[in-house]
Parts: C-alpha cells; sequence; structure tokens
C-alpha cells in the first residue's frame, strides 16, 4: 500500500485486523485508563491473550496498519499506525485524491496532539460510508476506529447511548456498554474536551487567505486550533470538504 508521505514505510490494508478477538480491547483500552481504576480487556469481552495478540499486530514494526474509513465526496480518514521501534504512534488524518497534502486530523504518540473531530463531525463521517471505495463501511465500526480523535465538550445526551450500542455490536456485554461507553466518551487522556466553532472572518482577511466553512477547535494542542483543516486547497475543495463533513447541507 502506497500514501503520500509513507512510500519508505510497511503500511498494509487492515481491515481485517477488525476480526481478532481482541481488537477492540487492543485499541481503546488505553482510552479507559484512569487514576483509580487499571482497564481491563474483560470490558471488551476479550482475554489478556487476545488483546495482546491483536496489539502485536497494530504495533508490528515491520507491517503499519492502515484503516481507511472513506465517506462523501471522495473523501477519507486514514488510520495510520506509525510503528516506529522507538516510538509507537497514530496519525488519523483525511485524503482526497486531488489534494497535494493530507489534512492532519490528530496524532497519538510521545507528543500528541489533538483532539482532530467534533462530535457532530464524527457522526456524520461514520454515517456516510462510499461502499464503492475500499475500507471500512459499517458505520458503528467507523464510530469506535474513530472515537480516540473525539474532543468535543457539547455532547448530545444521546452520545453515550450512541457508542453503547456501537460497542454492543462489536461483542461488548449489554450490561457492560453503558460504563465503558462513559468512560471512552469522558476524560480523554491526552487532551482537553473541545469547543468547536465556525471561524469568524476578519474584513481584512479576505476568502483567499480563510475560507469559512469549516469547524475550528479551540483547544491549543489540536492541529485544528486556528488553521484549516486542509492546507492548500482550493475554495471550491474547502467547501465541498465541508459539505462532507456534515458542517454545510448539500445543496
Amino acid at each position: 500500500m502506497l500514501i503520500d508521505g509513507y512510500e519508505n514505510d510497511p503500511l498494509i490494508a487492515a481491515e481485517e485486523l477488525l476480526a481478532l478477538p481482541g481488537f477492540w480491547a487492543a485499541y481503546l483500552l488505553w482510552m479507559c485508563q484512569t487514576e483509580e481504576h487499571e482497564p481491563d480487556p474483560l470490558w471488551f469481552g476479550a482475554d489478556e491473550a487476545d488483546t495482546d495478540a491483536a496489539y502485536e499486530a497494530l504495533t508490528d514494526e515491520e507491517r503499519w496498519p492502515v484503516f481507511r474509513i472513506p465517506f462523501a465526496d471522495g473523501h477519507s480518514v486514514v488510520i495510520v499506525g506509525r510503528n516506529f521501534a522507538d516510538e509507537l504512534g497514530t496519525e488519523y488524518f483525511i485524503s482526497h485524491p486531488e489534494w497535494d497534502r493530507h489534512g492532519y486530523l490528530a496524532t497519538i504518540d510521545g507528543h500528541q496532539a489533538g483532539p482532530g473531530l467534533s462530535w457532530r463531525e464524527l457522526m456524520h463521517i461514520a454515517g456516510t460510508p462510499a461502499p464503492e471505495v475500499p475500507g471500512v463501511h459499517a458505520p458503528h465500526v467507523r464510530l469506535l476506529l474513530l472515537l480516540p480523535a473525539l474532543g468535543d465538550s457539547n455532547l448530545p445526551t444521546e452520545a453515550a447511548a450512541l457508542i453503547g450500542d456501537a460497542l454492543i455490536q462489536v461483542g461488548v456485554a449489554e450490561d457492560r456498554a453503558p460504563g465503558l461507553a462513559d468512560a471512552l466518551l469522558h476524560d480523554h487522556p491526552l487532551w482537553e474536551p473541545a469547543e468547536w466553532a465556525l471561524p469568524s472572518l476578519s474584513p481584512l482577511s479576505g476568502t483567499e487567505q480563510h475560507f469559512p466553512g469549516i469547524l475550528h477547535c479551540d483547544e491549543p494542542s489540536s492541529p485544528r486550533c486556528g488553521i484549516r483543516l486542509a492546507q492548500g486547497i482550493t475554495r471550491e475543495q474547502s467547501d465541498r470538504l465541508a459539505r462532507a463533513l456534515g458542517t454545510w447541507p448539500t445543496p
């Protein structure tokens, strides 16, 4: 697999890893870590051996996993496990065949950057699959894969129920899902919940420098704080991205 910026890295399409019994524990368990509670793979219905096997696959230095989440109008969220021997990390970015550069959402590693998605964007991307493009298409799986990039201080009341339902669909016990969903949505271990809003245009800024229409984040650690999500794209491409993210309605 080839992705711009990763030409010399051993990338593989990793959607098949989703079927591993310990996948969701290996992928999401770190988000449940608190000072009071050590997370347990059993919360996800997995044992330690299955979780360890999935974690080894996700962090393989010779096979960097890539999860593709295609959504509206040719856009895709791409999740790359950046498995350097001395520094594991995960990159979340948006790509489009017409763009020269990726639009970065979040980085999870020792120098983390995030959040990268608002709740509104997360739900819209999860719910607008593009089945004609290779990748992950089940909305509940897309929702959980994108969850680590979320950071939103204005979650709707139904957020926990929606995450809980997604967890049940991937094998979490019904009595365990509500508490686990709450843990995943609150107290992110790497960044604070953020406010998301449309940018305010200065009378001097001009549309050539600053396109309205895509939400910005107020969290200083976010790649989306004070800059456009995707650099170097045209006004028309920015408008298409805004609609694909659910910021603007489709005309």
